[in-house]
């Protein structure tokens, strides 16, 4: 079957059929996720630029290193900018970066540009915008803040809903941290829970400029239609830009789809030229993907062994790459493959639990015990929805018990004293394999929200190189070392009792979580 016919009902604008599956070129091994360029921009990269992380201290130390060391660009994106010391000293990396760009001779050449989202940046009154205010007033024409404001957000709603709760409605969720070209992808936020005891996944790619211009110009577009925070507090939207909640929201979702998919269209098309370059002065039997010797810079790379394919979510505006590629990769799963998908909210769509309990790849699924979940002591309300997520994931477990499941999808619990688990991802193993050949990384958690509130991006890593395949089991092995597996039993003990009134709830709030 062809993974991109499978795709071709649920885009917009139509396209054309391909009669041809694009995989049958070459289907064995990594190549065989070759039709996601139909979809999205390839890079193909040498497996040395890749490095993948393991913990939070780690991130953070890496974040200080790069930023010191930026001498053309800092891009981040994220849901917020915690208000600690930690966080602080993050901000003054920034200062100090920004001030010996500023002594240089000449004029500056460092631009640093941060997207957070609004209503989650301005909660509180020590707040992400009052954390990056003096930056914005010493370098004003160095240092851009875009607070991304969701267009579902508005009128008497915008009014009644609270602050904490008007973030359920829809958030920009989207990780990248890049500085000049290189590029951290991670579901960490840049809080110092992150930087300290909450478990989450990273992978840095380094000297990779075409990836670095992508994300560049995807945090560019959604700050072209998010709010500008100004020296005194106060934002306004750029001139002539439709506003996400006091304007027209078909309109303003129109421009934002448009600039988004620009930034895809137009990698996807330079990628391409590259590929057809690249393959019309090979020698016939070499490999049909690019090798990146003839770019700008002009310097050999050598064959790329791993590729990059970055995949966006924005339902309020219409595109659902992510969506798509991650379902058919789940449809496509042969039997004896084996999915290893961890996600710290586990609260599935119904389209991700249909495909894991109807197809045939084995699945050991990684969630947050409620002791290590986000929300776990939370006050009000929020401290319930650990308690949510335990009834969510006993439902699906009976669900697998009633089918016969258990053998072929095995449910894990994370467990770790004085931690809270943030890891959402996936990693592939081809049948009769030991090591994976690919990884999903970056926002999204595989839910309602990921799939029809946020802004999400993460990337599809596929490899061919057995180190970088080995790095990446070892990934999985360390996450999945400190779990326990769900049983029946699991669910009989006292810390998993769930109140009626959270029964009755869930099924009504699910989609806000």
């Amino acid at each position: 079957r062809s993974s991109w016919l499978l795709l071709a009902p649920l885009l917009t604008p139509p396209i054309p059929v391909i009669t041809a599956p694009p995989c049958s070129l070459c289907p064995e091994g990594a190549h065989r996720f070759q039709w996601i360029r139909n979809l999205v921009p390839e890079f193909g990269i040498s497996s040395s630029h890749v490095k993948v992380l393991s913990s939070p201290a780690e991130f953070y130390e890496l974040l200080k290193v790069q930023i010191k060391a930026a001498k053309q660009r800092v891009v981040m994106a994220s849901l917020y900018l915690g208000t600690g010391l930690l966080e602080q000293e993050l901000v003054d990396c920034l200062e100090e970066t920004l001030e010996k760009s500023l002594q240089a001779k000449g004029s500056p050449d460092l631009r640093v540009s941060i997207l957070l989202d609004y209503t989650r940046g301005s909660r509180g009154r020590k707040n992400s915008r009052t954390m990056l205010i003096p930056l914005l007033q010493r370098f004003p024409e160095q240092v851009r803040v875009s607070l991304f404001h969701t267009p579902n957000l508005r009128g008497l709603l915008r009014l009644l809903i609270p602050e904490r709760f008007n973030e359920t409605i829809g958030l920009q969720h989207i990780k990248v941290y890049l500085f000049d070209d290189n590029v951290i992808l991670s579901g960490a936020n840049l809080s110092d829970l992150y930087f300290t005891n909450r478990q989450d996944r990273y992978v840095l790619l380094r000297d990779s400029p075409e990836i670095a211009d992508f994300f560049t110009e995807l945090v560019d577009a959604i700050g072209d239609v998010s709010l500008q925070l100004q020296q005194d507090d106060t934002v306004q939207m750029m001139e002539g830009m439709v506003h996400p909640y006091q304007g027209d929201k078909v309109a303003y979702c129109e421009i934002a789809n448009r600039r988004v998919m620009e930034v895809i269209n137009s990698a996807r098309t330079r990628q391409e030229l590259l590929h057809a370059k690249t393959f019309h002065s090979s020698q016939p039997g070499s490999s049909l993907l690019s090798q990146q010797g003839s770019q700008a810079s002009g310097s050999l790379k050598s064959e790329p062994d791993t590729w990059i394919y970055p995949l966006i979510q924005m339902k309020p505006f219409g595109i659902q790459i992510d969506e798509m590629v991650t379902e058919t990769l789940l449809t496509e799963a042969e039997r004896d493959a084996r999915i290893y998908l961890t996600t710290g909210y586990f609260n599935l769509t119904q389209a991700y639990m249909d495909l894991i309990l109807g197809t045939r790849a084995e699945y050991r699924i990684l969630l947050a015990s409620p002791e290590v979940n986000g929300f776990f002591g939370a006050k009000g309300v929020a401290g319930a929805i650990p308690a949510a997520y335990v009834y969510i994931e006993h439902q699906f477990y009976s669900e697998v018990c009633y089918l016969q499941q258990q053998e072929r999808v095995q449910l894990q619990e994370y467990s770790r004293a004085g931690w809270t688990f943030h890891a959402k991802g996936l990693w592939l193993y081809l049948a009769g394999s030991d090591l994976p050949c690919l990884t999903l990384i970056g926002s999204p958690n595989f839910g309602y929200r990921s799939v029809h509130r946020d802004l999400e991006a993460q990337v599809a890593i596929v490899t061919e190189n057995k180190a970088l395949q080995q790095q990446l089991h070892q990934e999985q092995e360390q996450l999945y070392l400190c779990s326990g597996v769900v049983s029946t039993s699991t669910f009989e003990q006292p810390n998993r009792y769930v109140k009626l009134w959270v029964k009755l709830v869930t099924p009504l709030i699910k989609n806000f979580f």
